[in-house]
């Protein structure tokens, strides 16, 4: 039996729509004599990432948890939270081609959510990179309190969507997410790049 066509559209946030430079976070390691990839080990560390993604502490909290962590590789916990804050301040650019994809899927008449993990600094971001009412939806995690690929974050996804989860068609980078959100009921597609936007349009139209 052929799914239904779907008529909205819910798009992960960072690695579809954002995407963020590696250089920067490299660039932050060697001014401060930290070993490549150091930053992010930590920060996204599972442990030290589901707090905040769930909202259980804010991205202040979470950015001085880090440099709590980070300190032992500085030696200074003045130059440890300097490292990370200065890392921080770099948000990420946007995706033009996927803005544009969205801004077409809108225009068509098709409802679009973001639906991404975050943390409460999200709705700053999305107004600093110009992104504010570009989204008919944002389901954020931190606010919730669920995040991805809890079946239960992709049920209030389809709630704000006001579609129900077999029209949805989810796109995300991620593989655990794209299972969760099969697992709910939604059509869902491994992102890998904006080459994927051709096969998308084809399955929004039907």
């Amino acid at each position: 039996m052929a799914r239904e066509r779907a008529t909205a559209l819910l798009v992960d946030f960072d690695g579809v729509l954002r995407r963020f430079d590696p250089a920067v976070a490299a660039r932050v390691e060697q001014e401060y004599g930290l070993s490549s990839g150091v930053l992010g080990e930590i920060a996204e560390s599972w442990g030290m990432l589901q707090p905040v993604l769930t909202g259980q502490v804010n991205h202040a909290e979470w950015v001085s948890s880090v440099a709590d962590a980070l300190t032992p590789s500085v030696g200074d916990p003045g130059r440890a939270r300097a490292a990370v804050e200065q890392w921080q301040r770099y948000r990420g650019e946007v995706d033009p081609q996927v803005l544009a994809f969205i801004r077409e899927v809108r225009a068509a008449g098709i409802r679009v959510g973001l639906g991404t993990n975050a943390t409460d600094l999200l709705d700053a971001d999305l107004a600093a990179l110009d992104l504010t009412g570009e989204l008919d939806v944002v389901v954020n995690s931190s606010v919730i309190g669920i995040h991805k690929p809890a079946p239960e974050y992709f049920q209030a996804a389809c709630a704000a969507l006001e579609t129900p989860p077999g029209r949805v068609l989810f796109v995300d980078d991620e593989d655990r997410a794209i299972s969760g959100a099969r697992a709910a009921g939604m059509s869902a597609y491994r992102w890998n790049g904006p080459a994927d936007l051709r096969y998308l349009r084809a399955a929004l139209a039907g």
